[in-house]
């Protein structure tokens, strides 16, 4: 089985952003302002923080299970398949607010069907939260039951900008065997940040208390566990 990150493009990799001395760090090496899960699409191979089962705000990640639901549930409408686009490309909170007043029972139905004990819909999407380790998984398993998903051709034809204008250039799109991803940031209040990724046998996800060049560095922070990880379950 060949690693789902090639340990070469790893050990190459360069963040820009170093870890402040200021910032808590956990056992695992990783800032606590930072959850980050990786899952492989081989059940049982994984490797998460020790906060990746947290409960945060789900930011802009919820769009895919928002997404999911639509396409496979929806009414499979033109108008559908278009703010579905728009939600995993350019991140539209627009298209989202037109697809959640359509389907308010997306996020809850889609939580139920992955077994995603972490995520749970609020008064509208944008109040909804879920775990690291719950998009990880949800990612994971879709990959391995649907690798034809519209959900993994968009991510991987993400606008350099959203819909708002923000870059989408950071985070778990930084790591080496990354295809694609939908990333997600707070619009008011204090700073939140997500990213999620895939990759032609993983998926991964993290999320931030701060900048996206926060979470670009903590996500880096991960990439020797992960690998050790990984080499662990191939040698054991």
């Amino acid at each position: 089985m060949a690693l789902p990150i090639s340990v070469a493009a790893a050990a190459a990799l360069v963040f820009a952003a170093p870890v402040a001395a200021a910032d808590v760090i956990d056992a695992d090496g990783v800032p606590s302002r930072t959850a980050f899960s990786f899952r492989s699409v081989l059940p049982g191979i994984q490797w998460g923080t020790a906060n990746e089962y947290e409960t945060r705000s789900g930011l802009s990640l919820v769009k895919l299970y928002m997404v999911d639901y639509a396409l496979r549930r929806g009414d499979r409408s033109a108008t559908d398949l278009a703010l579905a686009e728009r939600m995993i490309r350019y991140s539209d909170d627009s298209a989202a607010d037109a697809l959640g007043v359509k389907y308010p029972q997306a996020i809850d139905a889609i939580a139920a069907e992955y077994h995603l004990t972490g995520t749970t819909s609020g008064p509208d999407w944008g109040s909804s939260y879920t775990s690291t380790a719950d998009v990880a998984t949800f990612l994971a398993t879709k990959k391995r039951t649907e690798p034809g998903s519209p959900i993994f051709l968009w991510m991987a034809a993400a606008s350099e900008r959203a819909a708002d204008g923000t870059s989408q250039d950071w985070g778990t799109a930084r790591l080496p065997g990354v295809e694609g991803t939908k990333w997600g940031w707070s619009d008011s209040g204090p700073l939140e940040v997500a990213s999620a990724s895939f990759g032609e046998s993983f998926a991964v996800a993290a999320h931030t208390r701060g900048t996206p060049e926060d979470q670009t560095a903590d996500v880096g922070a991960t990439l020797p566990y992960v690998l050790m990880s990984l080499m662990a379950r191939m040698t054991g």
